[in-house]
């Protein structure tokens, strides 16, 4: 894992509510491709979680929408639960050789 966001699996901080879809209980959750539905069996587990790559997600929008939730709304709602992976530290960069970089 990489700085703490787990890339294939679901964890728990990414889970915005359980939904009953058919008279099944399901976890909406999201990440940064969007929303998508997935079991309690499947969080905070070291396995990569098949409902989050395995399935494309306009399969899960549709069945929401299907269901009444505004897909949009809420993952606009829940989108600072989103996690990013990053390639490392950032470089600092010194404001002054900056500012010379530009000037001939």
């Amino acid at each position: 894992m990489l700085d703490g966001v787990n890339r294939f699996g679901t964890t728990s901080d990414m889970i915005i509510q359980e939904v009953e879809l058919n008279g099944e209980k399901k976890l909406l959750a999201i990440d940064s491709k969007g929303l998508y539905l997935t079991e309690q069996s499947r969080v905070d587990k070291k396995h990569a979680d098949v409902n989050r790559y395995g399935v494309t997600r306009q399969v899960f929008w549709d069945l929401l929408e299907e269901n009444g939730f505004e897909t949009f709304d809420l993952f606009e709602e829940n989108k600072h639960l989103i996690k990013t992976v990053t390639a490392g530290k950032a470089k600092m960069v010194n404001p002054l050789k900056a500012s010379k970089r530009g000037m001939k």
